[in-house]
């Protein structure tokens, strides 16, 4: 098999599932059926929360303006073409590295965590949250502008500029944010076309780099939670509390749940985090596998309408960007519930437009207004 015929990602014809007219929906540059996905998805949000907080109304209230100024930023990114945002990106690359290094020199320190920066009357950012973004924009323009299949060169230089933020990322330390940027670039040269002989070596250098990882870089409270999630009943009071805690929670809930603001588990705070990471036990707990099954079938429909907004666009920058964005979606679903089900370590991952918190739901939605600027600008 060639490298062309390997790589039909970036072959797929503009006309594909596209005709020649216009909608009233492609000139106000939204995608309506990812609209009212993110919709949907952003109400059962609010709902969950509302019992996992213990009905704290000041928490929905927080997190409502988060929702309204998640989709107000992603209505805006909509409307700027794709073009503009490669040709700032690799400023947007420097100033995410900036904060970065800025972070180290004078970041706040929470909780042994050196990951934020205090802004006078605004409150806190985490610029490594801008780096989900970033970091797969700069892949994408640096790809975009070379052969396709990569060469070894192309590819080690990618490899490059996505080791550089990994790292210091890591070192603040968040092991969980590290390995998700990672990935977010990772996708962006899988699907330019990376040889499948590249694909293999990578694989089996990742035996020796674990080994180095788990020796040199990772702390000893990192190391613990991978011990636990192979044996959490060896500490059930300390290190493996929350994990069962989680499983009691999802198992008590059964095929229908305990119904509505009736789960004991989060509202008797026996469960961590009810309202952030672990905030999907709590809705397994009160809606059961049925509505545990519509919450996973509303983010396939997204990865899936993701997906094809990335397979039918020309512009190669738009089409890797949209596809990493999309992967990276996936990624951060599966890693949030591998995590609560004991399948994976806790990271500390939430879940995307469900768990509490402003910064991350910004950024995914700015990642969602990249995609329907793909979408709606996309050069016939």
């Amino acid at each position: 098999m060639s490298k062309q015929q390997q790589y039909r990602f970036s072959r797929q014809t503009h006309h594909f599932g596209r005709d020649d007219s216009t909608s009233i929906w492609e000139r106000i540059h939204i995608d309506p059926w990812l609209m009212l996905l993110l919709l949907t998805l952003s109400f059962i949000g609010l709902a969950i929360l509302y019992s996992a907080s213990t009905q704290d109304v000041s928490m929905i209230i927080r997190q409502s303006v988060s929702y309204l100024l998640g989709f107000t930023v992603m209505i805006g990114m909509a409307q700027i073409p794709p073009g503009v945002y490669r040709n700032f990106t690799p400023f947007f690359y420097v100033i995410g590295l900036f904060l970065l290094i800025l972070v180290e020199l004078i970041g706040e320190v929470r909780m042994g965590a050196q990951r934020w920066i205090g802004i006078p009357g605004f409150g806190s950012v985490q610029p490594s949250e801008f780096l989900k973004l970033g970091l797969p924009m700069m892949c994408a323009w640096y790809l975009s502008g070379r052969d396709l299949p990569p060469n070894i060169v192309t590819v080690f230089s990618t490899l490059a500029i996505i080791v550089l933020p990994v790292l210091l990322i890591a070192k603040q330390p968040d092991l969980g944010t590290s390995l998700l940027v990672a990935a977010s670039g990772i996708f962006v040269l899988f699907l330019a076309g990376l040889p499948w002989w590249m694909i293999g070596s990578a694989v089996a250098m990742m035996i020796p780099t674990v080994w180095v990882g788990w020796t040199f870089l990772m702390r000893d409270y990192q190391k613990q939670r991978v011990l636990t999630l192979f044996n959490p009943e060896a500490d059930l009071l300390g290190a493996g509390w929350n994990i069962t805690q989680s499983k009691t929670a999802i198992g008590s809930g059964g095929l229908t749940g305990k119904g509505y603001l009736e789960g004991t588990q989060s509202h008797l705070h026996f469960l961590p985090e009810g309202h952030t990471d672990f905030i999907i036990a709590a809705f397994s707990e009160e809606f059961g596998l049925l509505g545990v099954s519509v919450l996973m079938f509303i983010y396939a429909c997204i990865l899936v309408r993701s997906l094809y907004i990335a397979a039918i666009h020309v512009d190669t920058f738009g089409r890797l960007l949209a596809g990493a964005i999309a992967l990276s979606f996936f990624v951060y679903v599966f890693v949030n519930i591998g995590m609560v089900g004991g399948i994976l370590p806790v990271v500390g991952v939430p879940l995307p437009l469900v768990s509490y918190g402003g910064t991350a739901i910004i950024t995914l939605m700015a990642g969602f207004g990249l995609l329907m600027s793909v979408y709606t600008h996309n050069t016939r």
